[in-house]
């Protein structure tokens, strides 16, 4: 049974930074979202204003407003905000301390730790609730050098990369792998950041707190851990871009997981890397043979993210680049992952199989 839960996003929801809220408003086999803070949007319907679809999670002025028109006040107080800077203001502390006074437990994303903050410490054993840091890595001696055996797995590995951080890599991916699950297959979700675990995901960590000496092995043995699943497909969340400077957890990623395939997300309308205006976005062409020659696997499909574009400038786009680069493309919140199936079931035909949900004798 999924634990209840509100979403702090203030002035972020809907935006890049406000990336946490926007995935457990789209998707939480964890949590159920109960409403988002954000007085900039307060009124709104968080999948209206997402997605153009109402999902009854309601927007919020403020905490207070929050907790007052609830029925109940919520189990967990999530920090839903991912942006550059990684520490917390202290109006935002005082959210948080006023959400443990309420009795709310405390789940972070930040590289911050609330756990080692002495005023959460204190409040948190007066009030008798948890903080979750589930950023914050394992002991070392619980970690995990790579070992290799990634190679001998037999089954398709595929990795969700893109040209930039927050262009929709892990949405993508969790479409995916529900599209997969609706062939009959058994598909498995691999997360390496906050927002997946947040999420439900069984399997990941976030790999970009992680020294570079664990950071490849932790990917592998997720896979790894995953494979005792018997899974026909595993698909794995990248992060950042192979070409951005700020991300080395890209190249983890990849090396970690050794994908046979790898789709790429792309903003077409975006013209600078996400929170560093100077630095222009790379090419398409340019990402894909960096990524294949990084990799030794093939790009396979082109998945858009449709930032600043409407529904005709997404068709448009995507005729463009199929024509252009031989390869399917789409948008999976606009349209589907019917094209990303096809294409999978192309390369690995052990894929194909029938539907036994499909066959089911009618009454």
């Amino acid at each position: 049974m999924k634990t209840s839960a509100i979403v702090y996003c203030e002035n972020e929801f809907g935006k890049l930074d406000g990336k946490v809220a926007n995935g457990l408003v789209r998707h939480s086999e964890k949590y159920k979202i109960v409403g988002v803070i954000d007085s900039t949007k307060s009124g709104i319907d968080a999948g209206e204003y997402l997605d153009g679809i109402k999902n009854g999670i309601p927007i919020f002025h403020n905490f207070n407003k929050a907790i007052e028109v609830l029925d109940s006040v919520p189990e967990y107080f999530i920090y839903g905000i991912a942006p550059l800077e990684s520490l917390l203001s202290d109006e935002e502390k005082k959210i948080v301390y006023t959400a443990i006074k309420t009795g709310m437990h405390i789940v972070n994303g930040l590289p911050e730790f609330l756990s080692d903050d002495e005023v959460c410490i204190h409040l948190s054993k007066k009030y008798n609730v948890s903080i979750f840091d589930v950023r914050k890595p394992p002991a070392k001696k619980n970690l995990h050098h790579f070992t290799g055996q990634i190679r001998e797995i037999q089954i398709p590995v595929i990795t969700v990369s893109g040209t930039d951080c927050a262009v929709g890599k892990r949405t993508t991916a969790i479409k995916l792998v529900e599209a997969l699950k609706n062939e009959g297959l058994n598909a498995i979700f691999i997360t390496t950041g906050q927002t997946g675990i947040l999420q439900g995901s069984k399997y990941g960590i976030a790999i970009d707190v992680l020294s570079s000496g664990f950071a490849t092995g932790e990917v592998e043995n997720a896979i790894l851990e995953a494979l005792k699943e018997q899974p026909d497909i595993i698909v794995v969340e990248g992060q950042g871009a192979l070409s951005h400077p700020a991300f080395t957890s890209s190249s983890a990623i990849i090396r970690g997981a050794m994908p046979k395939a790898i789709i790429l997300q792309h903003p077409p309308k975006r013209r600078t890397r996400c929170d560093f205006p100077k630095i222009p976005m790379p090419t398409l062409e340019s990402e894909i043979k960096m990524i294949e020659i990084f990799s030794g696997s093939k790009v396979i499909a082109i998945t858009i993210n449709h930032e600043d574009m409407n529904d005709q400038e997404v068709e448009h786009t995507t005729k463009i680049y199929e024509e252009k680069y031989q390869l399917p493309v789409t948008d999976v919140l606009k349209s589907d992952c019917s094209k990303l199936v096809e294409k999978l079931k192309e390369i690995f035909p052990d894929l194909i199989r029938v539907n036994p949900i499909l066959c089911q004798p009618q009454e």
